[in-house]
């Protein structure tokens, strides 16, 4: 432990983990430019660095840019990373109440807790974790894609049938492209651009930050109240006492959700924030502005970074887009993941784990520090800050495949997006089953051509059977609640 903390507390590996986690930062608070993206960007800087400090700049990146998305997500409603679209759903109004100070308090220590929750997951047990992840094919896959999109029932709240209405829409958009089972080309509209089906960032960016642009024209003089900083960042008592059980749960689903290769913080952040609204003695709140509704999703995304790194250190398989770009950079250090590198590399590697925690340390200091200087967003007139989150989202579209394309992509989300939300229809259904749809149908056919085309498949398999069986559940409850309600009121009516 000496010799880690020695290595790891070392002048310049501060400052590899300090720029990493600033830059993080700067690229999740940015619509469009997401984790990846940074992780990719600048990847290239750690090649002339020693391999723990290059990997721990890009740990840095990662953790620091999972927490960055949330703070446009609480300040503007505009999610700057897919996995804080879940954010949206409690943060921004408590900026509508004039309290984003104390939202921002509550999702970066939500955020910390769930890294570090991760980062002991990590330590203590990664190698036996990781060898059970590798139980996943696609049968498990489909149950888990299966069961992430029975949430839209639940974050559909009292819309229930306009919920399932919009997660249908995202299905039917995660359809266009090629097949990647036949290669057949389906519902391009003879367009190359849609051969490779939707880029979901600039869809994402224009369901929520675009949309959000033309509802803000329409009262573009009127302010919403004043945001002040609170006097304390960090939460208040109450808001810790009532945050804590949710970090924990969240970060525990965080890290499971994050050890199973494919999946990633954008479908932890949605099943923890339903599991959170489902043990609340108050769930009608959420969608209100709730401190849990902020804390859950932000643990649990936080807590997929150290879940995703486990079966890449341990198994060599990368757990999300990020850690695929982190397996490239181990590969150019001359670190090959897998068993041999604890045996061979076990220094190297205790010093990325203390450095993966340091790293969370942190984006807590820096929230805590620079939230003043966050809420002063808020602030600025809309008529200012409309086009300058036109422009933000124009460039971060753009810059995903450096295709104008994307740009109209985006512009004609934010047109369906502004009347969905006129008509009353929940968004966050889109973005969940336009990330989920392809997971799903892909591997539900693979785990077909696996059976010869039968169906027992998804029962005789007990991790699959369990998810399947969750799933229907969570479907039909809200459906099930509704019908009852309605036949309650019925009742009363009558009498």
């Amino acid at each position: 432990m000496l010799e880690v903390l020695q290595s790891v507390l070392q002048p310049s590996v501060l400052l590899c983990i300090l720029l990493g986690v600033i830059m993080g930062i700067s690229f999740g608070a940015m619509p469009g430019l997401t984790s990846t993206m940074g992780v990719c960007l600048l990847m290239p800087l750690t090649f002339s660095l020693p391999p723990a400090e290059g990997m721990l700049m890009l740990i840095g990146i990662f953790c620091g840019a999972l927490y960055g998305g949330s703070i446009t997500a609480i300040l503007i409603n505009t999610p700057g990373t897919p996995s804080a679209a879940a954010t949206v759903l409690d943060g921004y109004p408590f900026t509508l109440r004039g309290e984003a100070g104390r939202a921002l308090g509550i999702s970066v220590v939500a955020s910390f807790g769930g890294g570090i929750i991760s980062g002991i997951v990590m330590i203590l047990i990664s190698q036996k974790i990781a060898m059970f992840s590798l139980k996943f094919s696609a049968p498990e896959t489909f149950a888990l894609a299966f069961f992430g999109l029975s949430i839209i029932a639940g974050i559909s709240g009292k819309n229930l049938v306009k919920g399932l209405m919009a997660g249908c829409l995202g299905i039917l958009l995660s359809m266009i492209g090629i097949d990647n089972i036949t290669a057949f080309t389906r519902y391009n509209f003879g367009s190359v651009y849609l051969m490779n089906s939707l880029s979901f960032i600039p869809v994402l960016v224009g369901l929520f930050a675009l949309s959000q642009c033309f509802i803000t024209c329409e009262d573009l003089f009127t302010e919403r109240p004043p945001a002040k900083a609170t006097k304390h960042p960090f939460p208040s008592k109450q808001d810790m006492k009532t945050i804590l059980p949710t970090i924990l749960r969240g970060g525990i689903t965080g890290t499971a959700i994050g050890i199973i290769p494919g999946a990633g913080g954008d479908i932890s952040a949605f099943v923890s924030y339903d599991m959170e609204r489902r043990l609340s003695k108050h769930p009608e709140k959420f969608g209100t502005g709730v401190p849990e509704g902020i804390a859950a999703p932000e643990s649990s995304n936080n807590g997929t970074t150290g879940g995703a790194l486990i079966p890449l250190l341990t198994l060599g398989i990368p757990g999300d887009a990020n850690t695929a770009v982190m397996l490239g950079a181990l590969q150019m250090h001359n670190l090959t993941p897998g068993p041999n590198l604890f045996l061979t590399q076990l220094p190297t590697v205790r010093t990325i784990f203390a450095g993966f925690m340091l790293a969370n340390v942190c984006f807590l200091v820096l929230g805590l520090l620079c939230q003043p200087l966050f809420v002063k967003i808020v602030s600025i007139p809309k008529r200012i800050l409309v086009p300058i989150i036109l422009v933000m989202c124009t460039i971060g579209s753009y810059s995903i495949n450096n295709n104008y394309y994307d740009v109209v992509v985006m512009f004609i989300a934010g047109i369906v997006g502004y009347l969905l939300s006129k008509g009353g229809f929940p968004l966050s259904p889109i973005v969940l089953a336009l990330i989920l749809g392809q997971m799903c149908e892909g591997n539900l056919r693979r785990s077909l051509v696996m059976s010869g085309g039968s169906y027992s498949i998804f029962f005789t398999r007990p991790i699959c059977c369990a998810f399947i069986v969750v799933a229907i559940c969570s479907l039909c409850w809200p459906i099930l609640k509704a019908i009852l309600n309605y036949r309650k009121e019925q009742r009363v009516h009558n009498k």
